[in-house]
């Protein structure tokens, strides 16, 4: 191992691969989570592995990278997915005109596609509207959202990763714009403490924006909560969304005995105050039973919004207009502040790459010639977390 220490602030998704791939080549790594491990957007989302196909028409950066990244994940942490399928759902003429579109794009991105009749369609999902004109079939899977990220810090901790939770980042140890550390509060003893580190990497998702105001540094961060609904009963065992342009309560992800939909999306300043609109709820059981009527009547079991780290100006007003890809910030390059490294946006799906991308920043930063090799290792069973 070498002699670096790098610091993680975040517990979610990004945060544990971020870990898991600093202690895979050798770096000493603490992380830190203001509560407890995946309790932000990582522990809301509705659980979809992204085949891309949602976004092969207008942000085939995204879909580009969710099609890599699922093809991994697949791999190297299989206990924490069905590998169920997806079908993108024509139900009106418009959504029809839209497969032309939707196709090119998903072979210009690599991923596959299967059309399907109305027949076909129905016979793998009876559920489904009887007067749908066309269905494609996508490699879309369902993620276990507290599982999958289990896989990561499972692996990290066994190889000596220190994972601190309820200890939120309260402040930046920085001398001569360098940040040598933070400043840790800890909220099981009410008591505060410096840690000290060579490079602190901000993985906090859509609080980056508040974590690196503490440095005096900005990312371009715009939260964009999202609503989702709960309801009892698995009406159908593939992914389902609807064959247009992304938009509202248009995805529905089976979730063993519950069918999630989502979503929507607005723009917040404040990630801990998203909302939750009963228009929005309302919208779900309506948008939602457009492609499996029986949604219409299905018993409701909870509603929660989770905010989406888009990227984006403040001149950006609706999320629906950002794109979903992922970036790193070296904040010396940015801001003129050593030693701070953001990575920020991206999806669930997305998380291992987010984590090579970041850490081979931290490499070049620290003058290292180190290479990733965390697309083809086995994550540990995400049971061995507790083991």
């Amino acid at each position: 191992m070498n002699q670096f220490h790098i610091i993680v602030i975040g517990g979610g998704g990004t945060g544990a691969a971020v870990l898991h791939d600093l202690t895979q080549r050798g770096f000493k790594a603490t992380l830190l989570e203001r509560g407890e491990l995946t309790s932000g957007t990582t522990g809301r989302h509705h659980g979809l592995l992204h085949s891309g196909g949602r976004y092969a028409v207008k942000d085939q950066e995204s879909a580009i990278e969710c099609i890599q990244e699922n093809l991994i994940l697949r791999k190297i942490a299989p206990e924490s997915m069905e590998l169920n399928e997806g079908l993108f759902v024509a139900i009106t003429e418009e959504d029809e005109s839209y497969a032309e579109a939707f196709l090119a794009g998903c072979e210009a991105c690599g991923i596959s596609t299967h059309v399907l009749t109305p027949k076909q369609a129905l016979d793998l999902e009876p559920n489904l509207n009887p007067h749908l004109r066309l269905a494609v079939q996508v490699p879309d899977g369902t993620i276990d959202a507290w599982r999958l990220p289990l896989h990561f810090f499972a692996t990290a901790k066994h190889r000596g990763a220190d994972i601190r939770t309820y200890s939120e980042v309260i402040g930046f140890l920085k001398n001569a714009g360098i940040v040598g550390g933070v400043r840790v509060l800890d909220h099981k003893t009410n008591q505060e403490y410096d840690l000290k580190a060579d490079i602190v990497v901000n993985a906090s998702g859509a609080w980056a924006e508040k974590v690196t105001a503490m440095a005096e540094a900005e990312v371009p961060v715009r939260p964009s909560p999202g609503v989702m609904v709960a309801v009892q009963g698995r009406y159908h065992n593939m992914v389902l969304n609807r064959l247009h342009a992304s938009g509202d309560g248009d995805i529905i992800v089976p979730q063993r005995n519950l069918s999630i939909i989502g979503t929507t999306s607005w723009i917040v300043e404040d990630p801990d105050r998203p909302g939750l609109p009963e228009d929005h709820i309302q919208l779900m059981f309506k948008n939602g039973a457009e492609m499996v009527p029986a949604i219409k009547d299905a018993p409701f079991r909870a509603a929660w919004s989770a905010v989406r780290p888009l990227i984006g100006s403040k001149g950006a007003d609706e999320g629906r207009e950002l794109s979903r890809t992922f970036k790193c910030f070296d904040h010396k390059e940015r801001d003129n502040v050593e030693g701070l490294v953001t990575i920020c946006g991206g999806k669930a799906t997305t998380l291992r790459g987010m984590a090579e991308t970041t850490v081979n920043v931290v490499c070049q930063k620290l003058g290292l010639d180190i290479p990733c090799r965390t697309k083809d290792e086995v994550l540990l069973p995400y049971r061995a977390y507790y083991n």
